[in-house]
């Protein structure tokens, strides 16, 4: 059993139902008043769920991310802290509402000192079906860039089988793990198109000097040009020939051979609007660096890099001989040392960050090499940790 003398994390789903708002009664509590209601006059309305919207990788163990908020949108239509907008809607006969309750807005930080919560999304609904219809309708319009987030992890989770039907208990994602991590898939066409115009349209040069022109002009015939992007689990590789006010673009090489005239319809913002054929397609095409970030209709997000052929070639790490960080933290405990012989799985350091540890082993047998951090230091996701040289394997 337990009691803690403060507010849950959770208290928004209570005054959803309620229409009372417990953080004003602590303080007036607090401050010598007496409590405004009894027991048995709280009176409970509706559904309410409540998810918590982390910088998690739930892929890789859901260890927290850190980084800046480069993009950030909420579900419009929002009701923000007025606990007893619930009693309200379902007085005027709505049958959903949604809350939010952050600290942070686009442009600030999540850094490794403090917890990964960007915010706490709340539903209410006349009843558990209609908010967990609500919720999705929500997570569905929640984007988060520059940050791993948990969205789309909590998109599956609340559509599942076990958690629609309250089949639930401290196993769930064991159990559901087939449904909740399911195999990447390739994304649709649209994805990689909707990226292509919105880095052909940035390239635009609107000047009356011809030989500053990105039109893709050619003194006989038209410009065509190849344009890759990549996820981390497929290439997508866009041959693009230059028409006017459109393009024909046709994918191959991962999926079925598609061509199709390509136009600009409209675009707001980071929000577009193309024609794929004789069909309209919308999305959110958000860029950082050469690094594009696709919303579409349906609220998926997919994140495609672009191969800029005329960037300066980065120098990259091998992936043999380099134990790098799975996220950023603080060297908590080194198991090792330098020129020790290891064996494959033998914990080599510990890190921490955000209440979560996590140990480095080796990855198979050898000698360490190098250590590059001390217990204590504050390392970045990536940052090389140390050195490792695999041991000779020995024919018989």
């Amino acid at each position: 059993m337990e009691m803690n003398t403060r507010l849950q994390v959770e208290h928004p789903v209570t005054e959803m139902i309620t229409g009372l708002d417990l953080v004003e009664w602590q303080l007036r509590v607090a401050s010598g008043e007496a409590l405004p209601l009894q027991q048995a006059d709280v009176v409970m309305r509706g559904h309410a769920l409540e998810a918590r919207i982390y910088a998690e990788n739930p892929e890789n163990g859901f260890l927290p991310s850190t980084g800046t908020l480069r993009h950030l949108r909420t579900p419009a239509g929002l009701v923000f802290s007025v606990p007893d907008a619930a009693h309200q809607a379902s007085a005027a006969g709505t049958s959903s509402l949604i809350r939010i309750d952050s600290g942070v807005r686009e442009g600030d930080a999540i850094s490794p000192f403090y917890d990964p919560m960007i915010a706490k999304l709340i539903v209410w609904g006349i009843d558990r079906e209609a908010a967990l219809r609500q919720m999705l309708l929500a997570l569905a319009d929640y984007q988060v860039v520059g940050v791993a987030s948990n969205v789309a992890f909590l998109k599956r989770l609340v559509a599942c089988r076990a958690f629609t039907e309250a089949d639930l208990d401290t196993g769930l994602i064991e159990q559901q793990h087939a449904s909740l991590f399911p195999p990447v898939q390739n994304a649709p066409y649209s994805v990689p198109a909707l990226a292509a115009v919105a880095l052909l349209v940035s390239e635009a040069v609107i000047d009356d000097d011809p030989w500053t022109q990105t039109d893709g002009w050619r003194l006989h015939g038209a410009l065509q040009r190849p344009l890759n992007f990549s996820t981390t689990s497929a290439a997508y590789c866009l041959r693009v020939l230059y028409g006017t006010n459109r393009w024909d673009m046709t994918l191959g090489e991962t999926l079925e051979e598609t061509g199709n005239p390509v136009g600009l319809v409209r675009h707001e913002g980071c929000d577009w609007w193309i024609r794929i054929g004789a069909d309209l397609v919308q999305g959110r095409v958000v860029r950082v660096a050469d690094v594009f970030h696709v919303f579409d209709s349906d609220g998926s997000h997919w994140t495609l890099a672009w191969q800029d052929p005329l960037a300066l070639a980065y120098s990259t790490e091998a992936a043999i001989g380099r134990l790098t960080a799975p996220m950023p933290g603080r060297v908590l405990a080194l198991l090792t040392a330098v020129g020790a012989k290891v064996d494959k799985g033998q914990p080599l350091m510990v890190m921490e960050a955000m209440k979560m540890e996590h140990t480095i082993s080796a990855p198979q047998d050898g000698v360490i090499g190098q250590i590059f951090y001390a217990v204590g230091d504050q390392v970045d996701e990536g940052a090389p940790l140390l050195a490792f040289q695999a041991a000779p394997v020995h024919e018989n």
